[in-house]
């Protein structure tokens, strides 16, 4: 579900003008699980624009203030999502933790670091959702140890319906800045793309796995 989409819009075309999404169709990128896709994203790339990040962080903020006001730990992602976790924590004066894609093998051998106690609520913030594996993971890790993990935002998802089944099979909402949708129509306004590429970029939403079919 978009957060604010006014502000979706607006994060879509900034993305756009910074390359942190890059467009394709007809040059198609190759992901690590073989999938070719005309998109390529790398939000990491807001670390670079106070501008952008604070916006990001602040629609967090208050959207975390509006709904989940007595959420004990906003938890990021590593890596990406660890910078937002931080700025919206400190806005909101609570405390921090991050997930590691799988525990330490040395020291304490930590998979959560910062720590998020058993019976403690927790929002996980995370730049991307593909086919929201990670970020399940995070989940899991996080329930494991006995904490309620209240809802995940995003920065970007694509949008698939695999991801989508997997957070409800998790029983945890998720919320987005923008998505794949805002985002083609946005730049498609822009010029980023043209109307003849519409039909493409529409048909690798619907069957990421097997495009292009032709």
């Amino acid at each position: 579900m978009i957060i604010d989409k006014d502000f979706s819009r607006e994060l879509a075309s900034h993305l756009l003008d910074i390359n942190a999404v890059i467009l394709r169709p007809n040059d198609p990128f190759t992901w690590s699980s073989g999938w070719n896709s005309p998109i390529y994203c790398d939000n990491r790339l807001t670390l670079r624009y106070p501008e952008i990040r604070s916006k990001i962080a602040k629609t967090f903020t208050e959207f975390i203030t509006d709904k989940y006001a007595d959420v004990d730990v906003i938890t990021g992602t590593a890596t990406a999502g660890i910078p937002h976790a931080a700025w919206v924590a400190g806005a909101l004066e609570k405390p921090m933790a991050y997930v590691r894609a799988k525990a330490k093998a040395y020291g304490m051998g930590n998979q959560i670091e910062g720590g998020v106690d058993k019976g403690q609520s927790t929002v996980v913030i995370e730049d991307l959702i593909s086919t929201g594996g990670s970020a399940i993971s995070v989940i899991e890790a996080l329930h494991f140890v006995g904490a309620e993990v209240s809802a995940v935002l995003s920065i970007f998802t694509y949008g698939f319906d695999k991801a989508n089944s997997r957070f409800e099979e998790a029983g945890v909402d998720l919320y987005t800045l923008t998505d794949y949708n805002t985002l083609i129509s946005v730049a498609e306004e822009k010029g980023f793309v043209s109307s003849d590429d519409l039909e493409l970029l529409s048909s690798w939403r619907e069957d990421p796995a097997h495009w292009p079919n032709r």
